[in-house]
């Protein structure tokens, strides 16, 4: 571990235990944390995330080792586990704490993720127009220890499953 290169990245999909379970999976992940980002209400509770007027996404902020996963892989699982085509819903999970969206770390990030939608968009896999939103990273809020790798601790239940 001493001297690994380390980036990170933020997604939200939906309901962040199924998305951060995708990402645990994958090698190079080094580390990954549920919690909630790109809203207004400082260290929000996951109660007041629920409500749907924090401003925040569920997101997965991970920690990956670019030497052994590039950010458009992470990008093309991102993807592949969710309906982008659905604004502030993913399966029977509704409200703008489940969109889509890739808060960006650097401008790198950005390009890269703007470049992959068009790509997709472009490549007709999907129906609808795509209404992922891409954004410079603000504060992520770690989510409370029970939402940690909920599957870990409880299996698959209560969250639907790409």
């Amino acid at each position: 571990m001493l001297g690994r290169k380390t980036e990170k990245a933020t997604f939200a999909a939906g309901c962040f235990w199924g998305v951060e379970a995708a990402f645990r999976e994958v090698d190079g992940v080094v580390s990954t944390s549920v919690g909630y980002t790109g809203g207004t209400t400082e260290d929000p509770t996951y109660e007041e995330v629920c409500t749907g007027r924090t401003g925040h996404a569920e997101a997965v902020e991970v920690i990956y080792d670019p030497g052994v996963v590039s950010y458009e892989e992470l990008l093309d699982l991102f993807w592949s586990i969710h309906d982008p085509t659905t604004r502030n819903r993913q399966g029977p999970d509704v409200g703008s704490q489940y969109r889509s969206a890739v808060f960006y770390h650097s401008p790198q990030q950005e390009a890269a993720a703007r470049a992959k939608m068009e790509q997709l968009q472009r490549s007709g896999l999907y129906r609808g127009e795509m209404v992922t939103e891409i954004v410079s990273a603000s504060e992520f809020y770690r989510a409370e220890e029970y939402h940690q790798r909920y599957f870990e601790k409880h299996g698959p239940r209560g969250c639907r499953l790409w």
